[in-house]
């Protein structure tokens, strides 16, 4: 009775800090200004079954694909064994849906334990990769320290969680065995069972190493649950509806801002009254993005949904030429200057100024004017993150309020607005080339 009441207070303090971390993420998000991603609902449906539930994006690179799609199948199909384990916690029984389902339920776990191999295999290689390979996108500047310990926690929690459903699972195969001669058949656990316990003849022992599997099974699953609103890991919630809500634009339209599209169709209308009043011409409280709070909230939802994989900055192609932006280190700070004003206005108050910015504090001129607008960190990114609808917003902050651009681009725009093109001669002398002999 006292184990049934501790993990049922387990249970509801577990979800209960699940449910406060998600508001929290929630917050901040709304913090963002409005966007509507309501249109196309059958597009966006689609989108978010191929991208985030059939991980189409991920097989540009068959290995780790291949890899994470045996993670990604396990963390599914292993939450029907942990309704179970609920089951089992509440009311005190021992594997609450074998006598109802009988061989289908067999069949499920067996189901669950080749998928937890694979996913104990994915996960080794993964660790492979990131701390003896060391490859290249794993190793840059932004991930340097709690990034990439975040990494390794979160996959020596996977190995620690595999370890005790096999413990749990192969104690209890073991048990089985010695109280009616036939073991329950799992696929894994009536081989595992007997190799790592099939000496200990004490059922008392047996049960004990079960309960150990089962109760380390059942923490595991809610520290990691509790865990992942503060990891680089939430992608696995948030993907869902990041892709549903993505930019269904082509990827080379660029948004306008509705206040100066109207004084443009003003000047350009020769029926309009100059010195008229503007109709409904709402002031923007800023051109551009110098803070988070700035950004729309599907820009936010997108820091939060960042796997810091790393693909979009090792396709960048001012990355790669040794230039300092990393579009993933763009989504970085995003969130870490997102959780930390949202931290501050729960806190203080939304009127509360702490003297600190995105652009400055977080991400450099520098960056920002790196970036070439190719849109590859866009195509890229496995779960529709668009780092560039950032770049762009804090680019416009910097020219429309700060006067500030590069002298590269100052002749172009000049030209632009004298002779209708980049190049510095007239456009009745464009086509001259062409007479020449």
């Amino acid at each position: 009775m006292i184990t049934h009441l501790i993990f049922v207070i387990l249970l509801i303090v577990s979800f209960g800090l699940f449910g406060y971390n998600i508001w929290k993420v929630r917050y901040n998000i709304l913090l963002g200004h409005d966007i509507n991603r309501s249109d196309n609902a059958g597009e966006r449906w689609k989108t978010m079954l191929l991208v985030a539930f059939g991980q189409k994006k991920m097989f540009s690179r068959p290995i780790p694909a291949l890899l994470h799609l045996a993670l990604y199948a396990a963390f599914v199909i292993t939450q029907i064994e942990l309704i179970e384990i609920i089951a089992d916690g509440i009311s005190g029984s021992h594997r609450f849906f074998h006598l109802s389902l009988g061989g289908f339920y067999t069949f499920m776990i067996s189901f669950i334990e080749i998928l937890s191999v694979a996913a104990f295999i994915g996960t080794v290689a993964f660790l492979w990769r990131r701390n003896v390979l060391k490859l290249p996108r794993f190793t840059m500047q932004e991930l340097k320290g709690w990034p990439t310990k975040d990494a390794n926690l979160i996959l020596i929690m996977e190995i620690v969680l595999i370890c005790f459903i096999f413990t749990m699972n192969g104690a209890d195969e073991v048990s089985k065995v010695l109280q009616s001669n036939v073991g329950y058949g799992f696929t894994i656990s009536q081989y595992v069972g007997p190799l790592l316990f099939g000496k200990i003849n004490s059922l008392e022992t047996l049960h004990l190493l079960e309960q150990i599997g089962w109760w380390g099974h059942v923490v595991m699953v809610f520290t990691f649950m509790n865990y992942l609103p503060y990891s680089k890991h939430f992608h696995i919630f948030l993907a869902f509806p990041n892709t549903y809500y993505s930019n269904l634009d082509n990827k080379g339209k660029f948004t306008n801002m509705e206040s100066v599209t109207n004084e443009v169709k003003l000047m350009l209308d020769p029926n309009a009254d100059p010195y008229a009043a503007p109709v409904d011409a709402a002031t923007p409280k800023r051109f551009g993005a110098k803070d988070v709070t700035d950004l729309t909230w599907k820009n936010l939802l997108d820091a939060y949904t960042c796997t810091e994989c790393g693909r979009c900055t090792s396709s960048c192609p001012a990355n790669l030429t040794g230039k300092k932006l990393s579009p993933r280190k763009i989504m970085m700070d995003t969130r870490d200057r997102l959780t930390e004003v949202g931290e501050n206005f729960r806190k203080q108050g939304k009127d509360y100024v702490d003297g600190k910015s995105l652009l400055g504090d977080y991400i450099t001129e520098e960056e920002v004017w790196a970036c070439t607008s190719c849109n590859a960190c866009v195509q890229e990114c496995p779960v529709n993150i668009d780092p560039l609808s950032i770049i762009v917003d804090l680019r416009r902050f910097l020219v429309m309020e700060e006067s500030k651009i590069p002298t590269e681009l100052t002749g172009m725009l000049t030209n632009i607005e004298n002779n209708g093109a980049p190049w510095q001669f007239s456009p009745s002398d464009r086509l001259n080339w062409a007479n020449e002999e």
